[in-house]
């Protein structure tokens, strides 16, 4: 071989590793002591970016008839592994903060992986969908769509259009994407679950849409609640608090007024959902009659000091006015509103804007999204999947205490001992009647 030859090899080896390398990798190796449903799944993950379209969106712009909503979708799904598993077709994950700092991150899963082929319809994985806050972006929660995915999920991950990090300008124009995401923020979801069951692709035919999920965070669960059968009870005072005119907000609050994702009743798909710190209740923005009236399982996940939805009067709140029918409530204490997003990059260091967005003061964020990924799999697997409920704790406290006799009382079931310091686990059937 030519030493011109041997040079260009040479080359291009280092750009690849340096390609690599230009993503962070925000987790370390999973420790040996970890809670058992964050390890990782049998399933190796594909990944794929879709572009979809809403051709009969609401229209927010007038407020009158439909337009062309266009939504970019991150799909990560069940692969094969021995097909899948090249190192140089890992996925890595760009976006911004939400000063437009760029940044990317290092994931686990195959980009443009063959989905896993399937001998027959009875294996098919359910669906997923994952909504992100406000402001945000559809690989906000990367680490809990790659691990459902390994367990065996379809999970797919919207960027909210007029809602993401790239689009709104957080110093001049905080705002600007509001009323768009109140209109379309669960119809987005909705419609994302139409759209795939209406697709001939390789991924539609491997997914269970008779068994869907809905996973949102702030107010992606703003809008998951609306989804699964809840109304919101917005008012024309509401409206005029984000800045909408008076005049305006009297005559157009009964739009903001709907429910099941603006259809007339909620879509018998969905089988559950998840709720990481919802927004809206301490303004009341949720119908309490329809919370009352939800009757599929429910999983709330907060901290005990979110300034953003509140605690007492928001995400509690919530789960005190929803159904007791397989409602629970997961606490983590000292925890503010970032319960949801993975750590922060390194580009988010340079201002408190940033870094705010991903930081939460009390907590390791990687021992933090381990435990959401370990409670959101128990919670699905058991009321999705109907696999073994074991995982789900019956008593609210996680901390051990220890004993006189030096031994310490029952670790939560998958937790390994001395663990779980600074959770509550909360069961409607115990909790009192909402007012």
């Amino acid at each position: 071989m030519t030493k011109p030859i041997l040079q260009l090899i040479s080359l291009l080896v280092m750009l690849e590793i340096t390609t690599v390398n230009a993503a962070e990798q925000l987790y370390s190796s999973q420790p040996s002591v970890m809670p058992e449903l964050a390890k990782k799944g049998t399933y190796a993950v594909g990944v794929q970016t879709t572009e979809i379209v809403n051709k009969n969106a609401f229209n927010h712009h007038d407020f009158n008839g439909s337009y062309q909503r266009k939504l970019t979708v991150e799909v990560w799904y069940p692969t094969d592994a021995k097909a899948n598993t090249k190192a140089k077709n890992k996925a890595t994950y760009k976006a911004v903060t939400r000063t437009h700092q760029p940044f990317e991150v290092a994931g686990q899963a195959y980009r443009e992986a063959t989905p896993l082929v399937l001998k027959n319809d009875k294996n098919k994985f359910p669906f997923v969908a994952l909504s992100h806050g406000y402001t945000g972006h559809r690989t906000l929660m990367f680490y809990l769509a790659e691990h459902l995915a390994s367990h065996g999920y379809v999970v797919a991950s919207i960027d909210h259009t007029d809602s993401t990090t790239a689009e709104i300008d957080a110093a001049k124009a905080p705002m600007a994407g509001f009323i768009s995401t109140l209109i379309h923020r669960s119809r987005d979801q909705q419609f994302t679950l139409d759209y795939f069951r209406n697709s001939a692709s390789p991924i539609s035919k491997m997914t269970d849409f008779d068994n869907a999920s809905v996973i949102g965070y702030s107010m992606g669960g703003f809008g998951a609640i609306n989804t699964v059968g809840g109304c919101y009870d917005i008012a024309a005072a509401n409206l005029i608090a984000i800045g909408m005119p008076k005049e305006y907000a009297e005559q157009l609050a009964p739009i903001f007024q709907f429910c099941n994702a603006g259809r007339e009743s909620r879509d018998p798909s969905w089988k559950a959902m998840v709720a990481l710190a919802p927004w809206g209740q301490e303004y009341n923005l949720h119908q309490a009659k329809s919370l009352a009236e939800l009757d599929l399982p429910s999983l709330y996940i907060t901290g005990d000091h979110d300034d953003i939805s509140g605690y007492e009067h928001g995400v509690k709140k919530l789960f005190e006015q929803t159904s007791k029918e397989d409602n629970y409530l997961l606490v983590y204490k000292n925890a503010r509103h970032n319960v949801a997003p993975h750590p922060a990059p390194q580009a988010a260091y340079n201002n408190d804007v940033d870094l705010g967005h991903y930081f939460e003061p009390s907590w390791n964020m990687q021992q933090l999204n381990r435990f959401n990924q370990h409670f959101v799999l128990a919670f699905i697997n058991c009321h999705v999947k109907n696999k073994s409920c074991e995982y789900l704790p019956t008593t609210n406290n996680g901390t051990q205490v220890k004993k006189a006799d030096g031994s310490y009382t029952k670790a939560w079931p998958g937790m390994p001992e001395r663990w779980t310091t600074g959770l509550e686990f909360h069961r409607a059937s115990s909790k009192p009647n909402a007012n």
